[in-house]
């Protein structure tokens, strides 16, 4: 039998692509990549903001699942960073290195093809769905730069495409494929009613790279650390981020953001803690014993910050601060005020 190799992200497009697939008797293995940049790869949290079961992650396996068909989950990791740090093919709205992350993936593909002997890639893009990434040249320029020219079939527009290695020597049928362009979702609705397709939430899947907003945490994270860690990444996440004299400063949004930042410190942080009244907990991140003595000032501004977002704190409390296990008392006596705070407000 045939075998090809699915990108499978759980959502509509590429469900309805691997279906297709398996409805002309191809032998599909998926491939899922996650992230620190999906939208929705970690699932839902709860009241204390901690991971639960959901996510996209868990929709690939699903469909997997429900296909009958073996899965590999890889997580793009820091390689990827530094593809985000400085892509070839630039950015799209926001930090998004679309051409670059396609190439990434098809290249880890092309590996996982060989491995397990299959013949071509299936993925769900669409022709022209997406500005930057599914426009004809910058798919004929991934398949280049991937080195798989004709070896990725895409069921879903096929036949507005040059037909690819697998449709001229007869392993799929052309004429079975689609030729959806643009970025209604209509047809694919249509399709999932046809061949049985339900259940599909995060339909386009995403990734915070194209937040524009969240896109200034991630540029200022590249801007200010050459050596970037999985935590950096999961802080990203959490709090509103601000920078002081080269130092970065995380401040919850909410309770249910406490407990997460005081999971995130490590050694060499600087932990923030209200102990006297009801507020935000505050991360300053790489921080050094020079932090920990206030000298650079860096933990005394958290601290007026925390105050900022404390009403009922009325502009004083006490604040335990804790850095590589040593814990002091801070009495803060001074909020800052708006206009300081947008002054050092990254996101």
């Amino acid at each position: 039998m045939t075998k090809a190799v699915a990108l499978l992200s759980g959502g509509l497009d590429s469900t309805l692509a691997v279906k297709m697939m398996i409805d002309q008797g191809i032998e599909v293995h998926a491939l899922n990549f996650t992230s620190a940049f999906c939208t929705c790869d970690s699932g839902k949290k709860d009241k204390n903001g901690n991971k639960i079961a959901g996510g996209c992650k868990s929709q690939a396996v699903r469909v997997a699942e429900e296909f009958n068909i073996p899965i590999k989950v890889l997580h793009k990791g820091m390689e990827y960073v530094e593809i985000v740090r400085n892509p070839k093919h630039g950015y799209g709205k926001g930090i998004n290195p679309c051409m670059d992350c396609r190439v990434f993936m098809f290249k880890l593909a092309k590996k996982y093809m060989a491995e397990i002997g299959a013949e071509f890639a299936i993925t769900g893009e669409v022709l022209g769905q997406r500005p930057m990434s599914q426009r004809m040249q910058a798919m004929e320029l991934v398949e280049r730069e991937s080195d798989m020219v004709g070896r990725i079939l895409r069921p879903l527009c096929a036949q507005q495409m040059k037909p690819t290695i697998a449709e001229e020597t007869g392993l799929v049928d052309r004429t079975k494929m689609l030729g959806v362009t643009g970025r209604s979702r209509k047809p694919q609705i249509e399709l999932a009613e046809e061949i049985g397709v339900a259940d599909y939430p995060c339909p386009s899947g995403g990734c915070l790279l194209t937040d524009k907003i969240f896109s200034k945490k991630i540029r200022d994270l590249l801007d200010n650390k050459a050596k970037v860690t999985t935590k950096d990444l999961n802080a990203l996440k959490y709090g509103r981020h601000f920078r002081s004299e080269g130092t970065k400063i995380i401040v919850s949004r909410g309770e249910a953001e406490n407990t997460p930042l005081i999971n995130l410190a490590q050694d060499g942080d600087t932990l923030l803690v209200p102990d006297d009244f009801p507020g935000p907990v505050a991360l300053v991140t790489g921080s050094t014993q020079d932090a920990h003595n206030g000298q650079n000032g860096a933990v005394d501004t958290a601290c007026k910050i925390m105050l900022r977002y404390s009403p009922k704190a009325q502009g004083k409390g006490t604040i335990k601060a804790t850095i590589n296990d040593e814990t002091r008392m801070i009495e803060a006596t001074e909020a800052m005020d708006e206009e300081a705070t947008k002054d050092l407000l990254v996101c």
